[in-house]
């Protein structure tokens, strides 16, 4: 760790009153320097009280859904290392210190890995496994990526990433999109295991299997057509040519046999389809080029910024200063 680095614990919670205290204390023994800050996302219980007397600075999120709050979260809260955690007390706080550790070799984001240790033995949700996998599939094809879990809920990112990440998702689905994020911008992403264990008894998970599963798996094929267009359109115009050049076929071989047209209708639906697909074909194009261009531009932003923040002061000193500043003037 870089001297006079400051580190940010985020926690999202929503009736979290059962965990919430015990998580709290644990990050503060595992990371006594750093500001763990709590969200609650209007929760109906005491969550609020027993994070802040668990020692946590304690904010209201009113608008409903993790991906609300970490949006405000990370408008609000300036500093040098970031670790996102959830309020369930599933992700164990002394494996934080594997997470910085490989964030301060360099990386953007480090994913807290849960599939390659013990989510599979202590989750009992069977759909979440599947879901998981699904997920896990589309996305390493799609960007052309080794990820192991797309979905954790506990990972360190650096302040480049947290600057520069724009949360569009509302709800759960928040995590699969950072990973996209960052693959899509070619960002320097890694995984370390971390262990998961099982919700305490009493405590309710908040994730639908089926309803925010299909949000996931609508937000993927939504990124994938915004950021893959070539592949997307490409494809559907392949297919839809296809068909169209295939019907055309047929009507010319039954003119090549009868000397005359005797499906008109089809003809001209084989031309439209055939139009359609050529169309699909080049606004892929078009749009791989911007989507190149996007990358080139956050790429080109992104060494802006790196090379500011080495002559700037870090986080904590900027406030430092600030504050030096105000009392000089009052004097």
């Amino acid at each position: 760790m870089t001297a006079n680095q400051t580190t940010a614990v985020l926690i999202p919670c929503l009736n979290e009153e059962k965990t919430i205290g015990r998580v709290v204390t644990a990050f503060r023994q595992q990371l006594p320097d750093a500001q763990i800050y709590v969200y609650d996302n209007a929760s109906d219980d005491r969550t609020s009280e027993f994070a802040a007397q668990a020692g946590a600075i304690v904010r209201i999120a009113p608008e409903r859904g993790k991906g609300n709050v970490l949006r405000r979260m990370l408008r609000d809260i300036d500093a040098d290392r970031y670790v996102l955690v959830d309020g369930d007390d599933t992700y164990p706080a002394q494996d934080v210190h594997a997470l910085l550790d490989a964030l301060d070799k360099g990386w953007d984001m480090v994913v807290g890995d849960r599939l390659s240790s013990t989510y599979f033995t202590e989750n009992k949700r069977p759909f979440h496994n599947s879901g998981n996998r699904l997920v896990r599939s589309v996305i390493n094809h799609t960007f052309h990526a080794h990820v192991h879990d797309v979905m954790s809920g506990y990972r360190a990112f650096n302040n480049l990433f947290a600057k520069s990440y724009a949360v569009m998702s509302n709800g759960f689905e928040i995590e699969t999109e950072m990973t996209i994020f960052a693959l899509d911008r070619k960002m320097r992403v890694t995984e370390v295991p971390v262990q998961y264990r099982d919700r305490v008894e009493g405590s309710v998970s908040k994730l639908s299997t089926f309803s925010d599963g299909a949000k996931v798996l609508n937000m993927i094929f939504r990124l994938v057509y915004e950021n893959r267009p070539l592949p997307f359109f490409g494809s559907l115009g392949v297919i839809i040519g296809g068909v169209g050049f295939g019907l055309a076929l047929w009507v010319c071989i039954e003119f090549a046999q009868t000397g005359e047209v005797r499906r008109f209708p089809l003809l001209i639906g084989s031309t439209m389809l055939m139009l359609i697909g050529v169309i699909s074909i080049f606004t892929g194009l078009i749009l791989a080029v911007m989507a190149r261009r996007d990358r080139a531009q956050f790429a080109f932003e992104s060494q802006i910024y790196i090379a500011s923040s080495h002559n700037r002061p870090s986080v904590s000193e900027s406030f430092d200063n600030r504050v030096s500043e105000h009392i000089s003037l009052i004097r």
